[in-house]
């Protein structure tokens, strides 16, 4: 079950920055929506858990796991966002960097004090 915390942490932050930008756009909230939003974010979470424990000798709790989580999640979101036409403004290319960087480096920063 512990190895199932930190992926299923940084998937439940990628799933809240969905409801929250869907809810700041008055997008709707339904589960196709969301599903919508956060799939290509998702697809860049695993890419970085394939490339993180492909490349580090690190538990995925610790914050050089998660950053390499967050770029990539960052990274391929954009990307396939970009290639489906659904928006890559700067600006929300640097708010879903920041909201991302904060939620899922914030729990392994706290993870980090708790033990």
């Amino acid at each position: 079950m512990s190895r199932l915390v930190a992926p299923l942490l940084d998937l439940l932050a990628v799933v809240v920055f969905a409801l929250v930008g869907r809810r700041s756009h008055a997008h709707g909230i339904t589960f196709a929506g969301v599903l919508e939003t956060a799939a290509p974010f998702l697809c860049g979470t695993a890419a970085g858990y394939l490339v993180a424990s492909i490349t580090l000798d690190a538990s995925p709790r610790t914050w050089r796991f998660g950053v390499i989580v967050v770029a990539a999640t960052v990274v391929v979101g954009m990307l396939f966002r970009r290639l489906a036409a659904t928006g890559t403004a700067p600006s929300f290319i640097v708010v879903a960097s920041v909201f991302l960087a904060v939620t899922m480096l914030g729990w392994r920063l706290v993870a980090g004090f708790v033990a």
